[in-house]
């Protein structure tokens, strides 16, 4: 397909007809010559590659969205699985995560592997959400269906972690700002004032003297202050990664005034999406308790779903044991007994879902809100310190001399 293939001719090695019987073996060789010098074949030197491209094995989540879209498209259609596979593996880059997955997807539909069991062998693109609701797909017939609901839910998702890092980029890069002015006035600018104060012989009052201490220390001592904060960060990244760490960070986050009520409502919000996503699609509520508890990304809530997938074995409600943890809002566990009273909990989570996702946009517009005022103050308070050190020793210099 696309490729030149060669063909053999019964009874001798008469060439094809579409290639002339006297042409020469030396015509790549004429061909070749007729490119233009340098061997650029016509190309710019800024679009030329150096080196071959590193072949990457997964897509990321914005690829994996429009992978699902444009695959239910193209099965609707009227395409086989295989031949939109294909399709979508064809208009990957050379090298990419996209060219790659979707061909090993294609090969492996090919030898007879169905489509969930072919997502699972590629856990870094396609979680266990992901696959076992293809499952579900494939045992209904709504395949089509299930891929619209699982861009749906991939939108959603990316919105709202994109407004959870809208929200901390500004006070991110302030602060970022504030540290690099504040480390180059200590290293650059105090030295200069501390120069022409020794030269005048006057004694300094406090506030200078501890801010000529403090240049000091990061003039001599910066490199182990910049050595201890890399280890310490070193140290709080391998602590976070252990279940303990993350049991105790992800607490925090559920605590902590400003950053609790935007984890929380987001957390709340992705957990009723997708429980109701994976119940909407034919998947057990044991297994989709499992899968919710894998993908929550918050230890303390995947605890919570641990313990009340244990208490369903039972033969008990969800709503029960998830308002007995304490994690869950009573507003929350309340809708999800409300709808299983009626028999319909996807309209139930569909409610909460949407609930919690307003309050995570509210609670991102209070922190904004309370956090400019914050940085402003925090700013003011150390070019206060500073402007405060500097002018009290003008002052007490100028009198001396006077």
């Amino acid at each position: 397909m696309g490729y030149a293939r060669k063909r053999t001719v019964p009874g001798g090695s008469q060439p094809p007809p579409s290639a002339p019987a006297s042409a020469p073996a030396s015509a790549p060789r004429q061909q070749s010559a007729a490119k233009p010098k340098g061997g650029s074949s016509g190309k710019s030197i800024w679009s030329m590659q150096i080196g071959k491209p590193k072949q990457k094995t997964a897509m990321k989540r914005v690829e994996v969205l429009l992978f699902v879209s444009e695959l239910a498209d193209l099965l609707q259609a009227g395409m086989t699985l295989g031949q939109a596979l294909q399709a979508l593996a064809n208009q990957g880059e050379e090298g990419s995560g996209q060219r790659y997955v979707c061909q090993d997807l294609c090969d492996r539909i090919v030898r007879g592997e169905s489509f969930s069991d072919a997502c699972a062998h590629h856990p870094k693109t396609f979680p266990p959400l992901f696959s076992n609701m293809l499952r579900a797909g494939e045992a209904s017939g709504a395949m089509i269906e299930v891929l619209r609901r699982l861009g749906e839910h991939y939108e959603r998702d990316d919105n709202m972690r994109g407004k959870i890092k809208g929200a901390l980029t500004y006070p991110v890069i302030v602060l970022c700002i504030g540290v690099v002015a504040v480390i180059g006035a200590l290293v650059w600018i105090i030295p200069q004032f501390q120069k022409v104060f020794d030269s005048m012989g006057a004694s300094l009052p406090l506030p200078t003297r501890i801010l000529i201490g403090l240049s000091d220390a990061v003039i001599n001592y910066g490199w182990a202050m910049a050595l201890g904060v890399v280890a310490v960060a070193w140290w709080l990244r391998r602590w976070s990664r252990t279940q303990s760490g993350r049991r105790r960070i992800d607490g925090w986050k559920l605590s902590v005034p400003l950053v609790r009520g935007i984890v929380a409502s987001g957390a709340y919000s992705s957990l009723a999406y997708t429980l109701k996503t994976l119940l909407s699609n034919g998947v057990n509520v044991l297994q989709a308790l499992k899968i919710c508890e894998e993908t929550c990304g918050n230890a303390v809530i995947g605890d919570a779903l641990a313990t009340a997938r244990r208490r369903v074995t039972d033969g008990t409600t969800i709503s029960g044991p998830l308002a007995a943890s304490g994690v869950f809002p009573r507003m929350m566990t309340d809708m999800l007994a409300v709808g299983e009273q009626a028999g319909d909990m996807a309209a139930s989570l569909e409610n909460v879902g949407r609930r919690y996702q307003k309050d995570m946009d509210r609670n991102i517009a209070s922190f904004t809100n309370a956090l400019e005022p914050i940085l402003i103050v925090l700013i003011a308070s150390v070019v206060g310190f500073v402007a405060i050190a500097i002018l009290t020793a003008v002052f007490k210099v100028s009198s001396s001399i006077g």
